[in-house]
């Protein structure tokens, strides 16, 4: 099955600071751009970083598996060895995770490999890989 991508805008409070973390840090290709927003190929999808100088995070949290989820939060589900690839580049560059790299509901039919983070501006991003991809949509 072959997925449509999705558009995400978002707030940031410094382009060049988005530029290095979705562009460097994260490899993200960067697409247009102008003074005020650039967008970026988020593994097939199209995420656009807006330039807004009031951005501020709002911080809550639900519970999931013990950890408290930080919402709201977007992300994206990579295979597991390119999920280990990034947990690995993340973690050389001293990322501080608000979940780190970590598994979840193990045994159950939704497995996963999760890791939670904040961008410069305070956005939530969840990065998961699931341990059998067929399951991302799977009741328990």
């Amino acid at each position: 099955m072959t997925l449509p991508p999705f558009h995400l805008a978002f707030p940031v409070h410094d382009l060049e600071a988005a530029r290095a973390f979705y562009g460097g840090l994260l490899g993200c290709p960067e697409g247009r751009s102008d003074t005020r927003w650039i967008d970026y190929d988020f593994f097939g999808h199209q995420i656009v970083a807006h330039l807004s100088e009031s951005a501020a995070p709002r911080p809550a949290h639900n519970p999931v598996d013990g950890h408290d989820v930080p919402v709201p939060h977007f992300g994206a589900v990579l295979p597991m060895a390119e999920w280990r690839a990034m947990a690995n580049r993340l973690e050389a560059a001293g990322v501080d995770f608000i979940i780190a790299p970590t598994i979840r509901f193990a045994g159950q039919p939704g497995e996963q490999a999760t890791m939670f983070f904040l961008d410069p501006s305070g956005n939530a991003l969840e990065i998961k890989a699931m341990a059998d991809p067929s399951n991302l949509f799977a009741k328990q």
